[in-house]
């Protein structure tokens, strides 16, 4: 079935002058399709191939070390921690001097996460600890196969490793199950020293529809990784997505971001192949929807004041 296109964006929207280009790269690399959890809320529950994982590994390396100038990777799935040849890719994208990012289901053991820090040492970049509250017991219990303390205790081991320009991340998704417990969790990672952000459950790819009492507990909480909106919506701002951030897949497919994915549009080439190729500089988004936070967090788009004032409201 083909796909609807994007909402259009509004012709009367105040268009804003690109910001600065970054001085570094990022990557958001989907480097496998498996994982060790089944989370009933996933988005990539239903994937027709849930063990896939990028195999060509010195071909991804080569193709990271053409792109010009510094970059930052940022591995995820899937789960990147059950890749096979997982520390083998962080030794060779610290060789080429990357930042080092990851977003993970939190579920390795403390040695794996030893030998994780030590490979990536000095590039070592975002940690993301995705907090499954399937998989992980706030109540402590004994009998569970991970428990928040131990949860916690992890991450605040790795915040203790990390260098300068490193930092470290709990987030949960806001299912409706998870949202009354939501708070009481911010309390106790901000108590740990941790910073806590809640992530919209998505259906279908979209923001399921929140009642408004739940829409403003989200907003509360910092909104969509605390970008301080449930739905972020840039349409027609310039964004340096394209040039200076895209996702590729676990066999090379690149996007200009998440959004672009989704549509299946804005296709890049395959990083692999002689077909890939950068944009020249931002381009207008063309999407309702962000739920790119990468540009968001690094500033690849700027922010309208008539946006940021929507942030409050719920």
């Amino acid at each position: 079935m083909k796909r609807p296109p994007p909402p259009p964006v509004p012709t009367d929207r105040e268009i804003l002058e690109p910001t600065p280009a970054p001085a570094r790269g990022v990557i958001s690399w989907n480097m496998n399709t498996s994982c060790n959890y089944r989370c009933s809320y996933c988005t990539q529950r239903f994937m027709d191939d849930r063990g896939r994982w990028a195999r060509d590994v010195p071909r991804f390396i080569e193709a990271f070390g053409r792109l010009p100038g510094p970059w930052e990777v940022k591995m995820s799935g899937g789960e990147p921690f059950v890749h096979p040849q997982f520390l083998e890719i962080v030794t060779a994208l610290a060789a080429l001097e990357f930042r080092i990012s990851v977003v993970t289901n939190f579920s390795a053991k403390r040695s794996t996460l030893e030998a994780f820090v030590d490979a990536a040492g000095p590039h070592l970049g975002v940690v993301s600890c995705s907090l499954h509250l399937e998989y992980v017991s706030i109540t402590d219990d004994p009998a569970a196969r991970d428990t928040l303390s131990d949860f916690i205790a992890r991450a605040q081991w790795v915040q203790s490793r990390l260098p300068s320009t490193g930092s470290v991340c709990v987030t949960c998704v806001a299912t409706r199950t998870n949202l009354p417990t939501l708070a009481a969790l911010r309390a106790r990672f901000d108590a740990a020293g941790l910073v806590f952000k809640v992530q919209p459950h998505k259906r279908d790819r979209e923001v399921i529809e929140y009642a408004p009492h739940e829409r403003q507990q989200l907003v509360q909480l910092g909104g969509h990784n605390l970008t301080g909106s449930i739905a972020p919506d840039f349409g027609g701002q310039p964004c340096w997505a394209g040039s200076k951030y895209f996702i590729v897949d676990d066999r090379g497919l690149a996007f200009r971001c998440y959004p672009a994915r989704r549509y299946r549009v804005e296709r890049m080439g395959n990083l692999l192949d002689d077909g890939f190729a950068l944009a020249d500089g931002p381009t207008p988004c063309r999407y309702r929807y962000c739920n790119c936070t990468v540009p968001i967090s690094r500033g690849m788009m700027p922010r309208p004041a008539a946006h940021d004032a929507a942030l409050a409201r719920p």
